[in-house]
């Protein structure tokens, strides 16, 4: 199947308040790309130019190096700095451009990936002027945690840098920048391509 990881940076965890700050996505095919190497995938990133921010001391913290990138008058034409508005034009033709198809009402459809990306990502993305008319993500996600889920010892869903332990990292580390995150999130997912769960519960069964 085919699969795009997406991660934002935003200006606090409000969607109705908060702004993002940059948008990344990553198109992986699971039949196709699994052994490519991630940097080789075909990669998407804007950073969001906004006439005004709302925020958190602690997200506007976090995205310090971003804020210095937006407010670098020198980056006014940059070809990966965009406003709200124009993101999801452009995220749709990179879709268009790496294959997907547009479904009956002209919309680019796909299924999404990312920590925590129902909860937090797409409420985001529902305030973007786009979402839902031109591009739109099918009501399943997919979320690296259930994947390293320990049903008999865990009482929440893993963390990113729990998942990255338990995948075998030595020294587990959150980028917080949406490019790495997103590239991140397709790491975490391609050990479980080639032994699908749920095989090896029923062979446990028989």
């Amino acid at each position: 199947m085919r699969y795009v990881s997406l991660d934002l940076e935003t200006s606090g965890s409000d969607p109705l308040r908060h702004q993002v700050l940059e948008l990344a996505a990553v198109v992986e095919d699971t039949r196709r790309t699994a052994t490519t190497p991630l940097t080789e995938l075909p990669s998407f990133r804007r950073a969001l130019r906004h006439p005004e921010l709302t925020g958190t001391a602690g997200a506007l913290a976090l995205n310090a190096r971003l804020l210095e990138e937006l407010a670098d008058k020198t980056n006014a034409d940059a070809p990966d700095i965009c406003t709200p508005a124009e993101v999801l034009p452009q995220l749709r033709a990179f879709l268009l451009a790496n294959g997907f198809k547009t479904d009956a009402k002209d919309r680019v459809s796909f299924t999404i990936a990312g920590k925590n990306i129902g909860v937090f990502d797409i409420p985001f993305l529902r305030q973007l002027p786009g979402w839902g008319t031109i591009i739109r993500a099918e009501p399943a996600v997919l979320d690296p945690a259930a994947f390293y889920l320990n049903w008999h010892k865990d009482s929440r869903l893993p963390s990113m840098l729990i998942c990255q332990a338990r995948s075998g990292v030595p020294e587990p580390h959150v980028a917080h920048e949406a490019l790495a995150d997103a590239l991140e999130v397709v790491r975490l997912l391609r050990p479980f391509y080639e032994r699908p769960f749920y095989k090896e519960v029923l062979a446990d069964e028989q």
